[in-house]
């Protein structure tokens, strides 16, 4: 008869965190390691609710088209079960009312199509597409307390209760919490250097009955304020269970509290569109409302240490966590997770060599979208951090790109594609393309800017 043995303790990987960033690099590490420990401290429910251990789960969930693309690449099929579960596609440009700089944009195709459902209904479908692979484990309930090693090589992960589980390769998605500088100091190892940027954003969400009839032109509605004047935003997405999710929320504290519905009314009453205001006027609401808040972007350069351990990779929201407004956090998991595939491919074990090849394909994949999130932010006086050089320029420029897209499809076409990750921002700088931009924004309705129109709440 022959025994089960476990697989050795370097054919093991160990994965901190099951949210998307976890059960990706799981998903990848599955195809490379003879097991994979999924560990979590939160209870991971058996159907798709919001859980403690994912705040923002309660609010909107925007997958950019190269998220989408990439998750479909992990899990093949995952867009059509999505569907099957309620989500909603559309096409950005054709389907759903955005408002920004004066005006609502005309629609153009952008031949992009996106999907709309809550983010619990995402991470549910992606667990269980996971935990039906034979080699993996999932263990919630767990917390871990630091980094099992010596002579700079991490063996495996130590758990609160004191005990150690021995692994090849442990890689953190801890998320944004992730308490990787003291785990590093602890082996020996500088912390990385940390680029914070405080915004103060926060929003408030409730969910609706949605009807067939509620939006007859359009599938979603996305409302962006103007900087500096405006702060406010106000998104409207459908998702599974024939419901609206409707999350209000601004810049530098500017949101409506979760327990005050008339703020809530007069949030979404006080922007530039009337479409939010008007679903919520004449819908049922299903949920109370709830609140989340994000201090600030902030980036770990662990790209710029002179030394790694083997044996350990940061990944997601634990190496960069964006302003979620602009929706790139689950995507750029994704991305970073397809890339710890090709790391471990071209190096073959986990060594320090493969840490540093990995962090600097990493900052590779953040640059783009830490540069819209940050470098966006900044467009308000408020914002605190180092402001990078020529930000004003850059965010000048930002506009004037925008006021373009509203007069020309190509443009928002580029516009978009670039904004989802799908083509690189420097397609937008090439010296043909400024001068039909800086021409094209000043026909633009938002063109001449606009006073301050947001009233208090």
């Amino acid at each position: 008869m022959t025994e089960n043995v476990p697989p050795a303790p370097e054919s093991t990987a160990v994965v901190i965190g099951a949210g998307i960033a976890g059960l990706c690099a799981a998903r990848v590490l599955a195809d490379r390691y003879a097991r994979v420990i999924v560990l979590d401290r939160d209870h991971l429910p058996p159907d798709a609710s919001p859980r403690r251990g994912v705040p923002q789960g309660n609010h909107g969930a925007v997958l950019l088209a190269a998220g989408q693309r990439a998750l479909g690449e992990l899990f093949d099929g995952l867009v059509d079960e999505l569907v099957a579960a309620g989500a909603t596609p559309f096409e950005p440009g054709t389907q759903m009312i955005f408002y920004r700089y004066g005006s609502v944009w005309p629609k153009s195709p952008t031949g992009i199509d996106l999907l709309s459902f809550s983010r619990p209904l995402l991470e549910h479908a992606v667990r269980g597409r996971v935990a039906a692979l034979p080699n993996v484990e999932f263990r919630a309930g767990v917390a871990v307390a630091g980094l099992a090693g010596a002579d700079g090589v991490v063996t495996g992960v130590v758990l609160d209760d004191g005990a150690t589980l021995p692994s090849g390769l442990v890689v953190d998605c801890s998320g944004r919490g992730s308490r990787s500088d003291r785990w590093l100091a602890e082996l020996g190892f500088a912390a990385p250097a940390v680029t914070e940027v405080k915004v103060g954003v926060g929003y408030t969400t409730r969910l609706y009955r949605r009807g067939p009839a509620d939006l007859p032109d359009a599938t979603a509605v996305f409302v962006l304020p103007a900087p500096p004047y405006e702060t406010r935003v106000g998104l409207a997405l459908p998702i599974e269970g024939d419901r609206w999710l409707i999350s209000l929320g601004g810049w530098h504290g500017d949101f409506p509290a979760a327990g005050d519905q008339d703020a809530f009314g007069a949030h979404a009453r006080s922007l530039p569109h009337p479409g939010i205001a008007g679903l919520i006027e004449r819908c049922e609401p299903v949920t109370e409302a709830v609140s989340f808040t994000f201090p600030s972007n902030r980036r770990r350069h662990f790209e710029d240490l002179p030394a790694h351990p083997a044996g350990y990779l940061a990944l997601g929201d634990a190496v960069c966590s964006f302003n979620p407004i602009y929706g790139q956090g689950m995507t750029c998991a994704a991305l970073e997770s397809q890339a710890l595939g090709r790391r471990l491919d071209a190096h073959g074990a986990p060594t320090a060599a493969l840490a540093a090849d990995f962090y600097r394909e990493t900052a590779h994949i953040l640059a783009t979208p830490w540069g819209f999130a940050a470098g966006g932010d900044f467009a308000y006086p408020q914002t605190q951090g180092e402001r990078p050089r020529g930000i004003a320029l850059r965010n000048r420029y930002s506009r004037r790109i925008q006021l373009a897209a509203q007069a020309d499809p190509e443009i928002r076409r580029i516009f978009t594609a670039v904004q989802h990750l799908l083509m690189p921002p420097g397609v937008l700088r090439k010296p043909a393309m400024v001068l039909r931009i800086l021409r094209l924004s000043r026909r633009a309705p938002g063109a001449k800017g606009r006073a301050p129109s947001q009233r208090s709440a």
